[in-house]
C-alpha cells in the first residue's frame, strides 16, 4: 500500500534515513505493539511509538491519573486528574496522529489475563514499576515467544533489556527472584528524578522501532544501565542465555504464569 501525500509528508524524516526508508516506514504503519503501563516509562515510549506511526498501539493500565504523577507522566494534564490513564492517553495520542489505532486495556494484567492481552501484539514493551508485574510479564512473554522490551527507573538511575524469546538472555537470567522487600525501598520512599522516565523510555522506544524495522543491533544479553547523576552508562552482557534460569532455560520449573509473594513498589502511582 502506497503511502498517502500527508504520510509523506508526517514520515518525512524516517524516509529519507537509509535505514529506514519508505520501507521500514511501511513495517512501522503495519506493526502492533502493547505498552503495559501508561505512568513514568509508559508516556515517553507511548508519544514515540504514537510520532513514529506504529499501527496499532494497545496501552494497558488499570489506573487513574493523579497530582504525584505529572512531576513525571507527561502525556496528563492537571485537569485530568481522577480520569483513567489508559483513555487520557488514547485522547492525547490520537490527536497528535490519527494513523495510529489504539487498544485500551483499563485493567492491571495478570496470570489469568496477560496471555490473551498479549497475544496480538508483535512486541511488547514493559513499562511497570512493580517487581511482581515484571517477572510476569517476563515469564508470560518467554512462554508465549513474544519478544519484550524491559524497563526500569528509580531515583537518578535506570536500566533496558530488549529480550526475544527463545533465542536470548530473559529478565530472570539478570535477576533470578525479586529482592526481598526489606533490601529494595517502594518507589515512594526512594523518589525518582522527572527526566529519567523520559531517557529511559526514549531508550526502550528506540529498541522498539529498530526491531520493528530490523535496523541496528538490540540490547539482547545485554542490561543497560544508566546513571544519569553522573551520567554514566554501562553495558552489563551475558555471552547467551542462562541455561539454568526456571523460565527460559533448558529444563524451566516455572511453568505456570503467577504473580511474585513480594512487590518493592506498587503498581498504582508508576
Amino acid at each position: 500500500m502506497a503511502l498517502t501525500d500527508a504520510q509523506l509528508e508526517r514520515y518525512s524524516r524516517h524516509l529519507i534515513l537509509k535505514q529506514v526508508g519508505v520501507k521500514g516506514q511501511k513495517k512501522l504503519l503495519a506493526s502492533k505493539v502493547l505498552v503495559i503501563g501508561a505512568g513514568g516509562l509508559g508516556c515517553p515510549v507511548l508519544l514515540y511509538l504514537a510520532a513514529a506511526g506504529v499501527g496499532t498501539i494497545g496501552i494497558a493500565d488499570g489506573d487513574v491519573v493523579s497530582l504525584s504523577n505529572l512531576q513525571r507522566q507527561v502525556l496528563y494534564t492537571t485537569d485530568e486528574v481522577g480520569q483513567p490513564k489508559v483513555e487520557c492517553a488514547k485522547r492525547r495520542l490520537s490527536a497528535m496522529n490519527p494513523d495510529v489505532t489504539f487498544e485500551t486495556y483499563e485493567e492491571y494484567l495478570t496470570p489469568e489475563n496477560i496471555l490473551d492481552v498479549i497475544a496480538p501484539y508483535d512486541i511488547v514493551v514493559d513499562c511497570v514499576d512493580s517487581f511482581a508485574a515484571k517477572y510476569l510479564i517476563n515469564d508470560a512473554c518467554v512462554m508465549a515467544k513474544k519478544p519484550f522490551v524491559h524497563g526500569g527507573i528509580l531515583g537518578f538511575s535506570g536500566q533496558a533489556l530488549t529480550v526475544l524469546p527463545p533465542e536470548t538472555a530473559c529478565f530472570r537470567c539478570f535477576f533470578r527472584d525479586p529482592p526481598p522487600k526489606e533490601v529494595a525501598p517502594t518507589c515512594a520512599e526512594a523518589g525518582v528524578i522527572g527526566v529519567i522516565p523520559g531517557l529511559l523510555g526514549s531508550i526502550q522506544a528506540t529498541e522498539v522501532i529498530k526491531y520493528l524495522t530490523g535496523v541496528g543491533s538490540l540490547l539482547t544479553n545485554t542490561l543497560l544501565v544508566v546513571h544519569a547523576d553522573d551520567m554514566e552508562f554501562a553495558r552489563l552482557e551475558l555471552p547467551e542465555k542462562d541455561e539454568t534460569c526456571p523460565v527460559c532455560g533448558r529444563t524451566p520449573t516455572i511453568t505456570t504464569l503467577r504473580m511474585e509473594e513480594e512487590e518493592a513498589c506498587e503498581v498504582k502511582g508508576r
